[in-house]
């Protein structure tokens, strides 16, 4: 850091230890003017990575969620530099000449000095619109590993609302002043018209990092459909987790402090675990009985997407990893249907089985193609005493066989259809023994 950078120490409660911090105030050149920021650290703790947090709209780097998630994480091996966007807090240049764009490209200096200054930064976090401003400035940034949005728009254009009352006079006179959390603030006809054009839906799309999405579905400022909405966008690796009741501004330190552990857990998986050195020992939970299958040794594990009755689902499977919804109007059809994933793998596994029987028979089959169907249809054949009408389970399976195959050839490829191994769990004597987790 500078010489000139002034410093403090701290003492953070972590598990109910103290952690000491330090905090050194900065400056460094924005994109329009000079920025203040405070980069808080663990100095007696392995430095575990890097991080850069944008506060939300009209709020600075004091604010308590900006200070409490930055010394949080701090607190846990993540030095964070938390910063004053242009024209608020203590950084200089005019609010009213500011833009989104501008907010995207003061992230985006923030991480060019801390590298300049050898902390290289790992990770954006952003609360409220400063989340949909660290999404933005992720994609320009290929080394960034992790990007947070905390209770944050889909879109930047959210934040409109709050210009109503002034939209006709900066329409007429270019410039009007609106209160926001009991201060005044001056916007201009350039700012709306950049929160009008900035749409997140291709960056998110097009983000080339693990992404992590915390929201809570009691949030009276930003509605959780934005999170619905990211988590849509986003592509794998991506995670959601519901902050419960937590209020919008994480004003009570606990919410704040769940946050950064939450963030650190997330973290881990490209940062590591890193322990600090001065932090309370834990006792270590006695490991779980191995079951018969895991994610780990190669079971499945589905993991419910979103909350508020969402019923998309997060398929995973040895690192990797798939939506499974349903249709319109019971679902919002982001995915297969548990049938589709059902008829897969048996298609799959037919096509499998007959291309391994052409190899070890040597026969010329060129492509394997196979198009399923699930369905219920009336058994003509059952006697019911109440006169219902019965229904079976029907899985129809058109398998087509392109290559030089003689007719005795294609029946027995026919034959062998029915011999592959997921036919014969369906059809066989099943039994799926259901358990709860520890």
């Amino acid at each position: 850091m500078p010489a000139s950078a002034s410093a403090k120490s701290l003492n953070y409660k972590v598990n109910g230890g103290d952690i000491s911090l330090s905090e050194k105030r900065l400056s460094f050149r924005g994109s329009a003017d000079t920025l203040a920021g405070i980069l808080t650290e663990n100095p007696d703790g392995a430095r575990r990575g890097v991080a850069v947090y944008a506060h939300c709209f009209t709020c600075g780097k004091d604010i308590a969620a900006s200070r409490a998630v930055s010394r949080g994480l701090a607190a846990r091996g993540i030095t964070t530099l938390r910063f004053d966007f242009t024209g608020i807090g203590d950084s200089g240049g005019d609010f009213a000449s500011s833009t989104f764009t501008n907010n995207c490209r003061d992230i985006i200096a923030a991480a060019d000095f801390l590298a300049s200054e050898g902390f290289k930064p790992d990770i954006f976090v952003g609360h409220s619109l400063g989340g949909a401003a660290a999404i933005s400035a992720a994609a320009h940034t290929p080394d960034i590993k992790g990007v947070v949005a905390i209770g944050s728009p889909a879109k930047p254009g959210h934040a409109l609302r709050l210009f109503e009352p002034v939209r006709d006079e900066v329409a007429w006179r270019g410039q009007g002043e609106v209160s926001i959390g009991g201060r005044t603030f001056s916007i201009s006809g350039d700012f709306l018209d950049d929160f009008e054009t900035q749409c997140s839906e291709g960056v998110v799309s097009r983000l080339g990092c693990d992404f992590l999405v915390l929201h809570s579905p009691r949030d009276d400022t930003v509605g959780i459909e934005n999170a619905a909405t990211l988590f849509g966008w986003a592509r794998h690796p991506k995670s959601f987790v519901s902050l419960g009741d937590f209020g919008h501004l994480l004003a009570p330190a606990h919410e704040s402090d769940y946050v950064a552990e939450l963030i650190s857990g997330w973290a881990s998986r490209f940062l590591g675990s890193g322990a600090t050195a001065t932090a309370p020992a834990t006792t270590a939970k006695a490991p779980a009985p191995a079951s018969a299958s895991s994610p780990d040794d190669g079971g499945v594990e589905v993991v419910e997407s979103l909350p508020l009755g969402d019923l998309r689902q997060e398929v995973r499977v040895r690192g990797h990893s798939f939506v499974v919804g349903e249709p319109v109007p019971i679902g919002d059809d982001s995915g297969p249907t548990p049938y589709d994933v059902l008829l897969a793998g048996l298609g799959a596994c037919t096509a499998m089985t007959l291309r391994m029987y052409a190899k070890r028979k040597g026969l010329s089959l060129d492509r394997v193609r196979v198009k399923l169907w699930h369905g219920r249809r009336h058994a003509d054949d059952c006697e019911r005493a109440d006169g219902a009408a019965a229904q079976i389970e029907e899985v129809r399976r058109v398998v087509e066989l392109e290559g030089d195959l003689s007719e005795a050839e294609r029946a027995r490829l026919l034959e062998i259809a029915d011999k592959c191994p997921v036919h014969r769990t369906l059809t066989g004597d099943l039994s799926i023994k259901t358990e709860l987790s520890d």
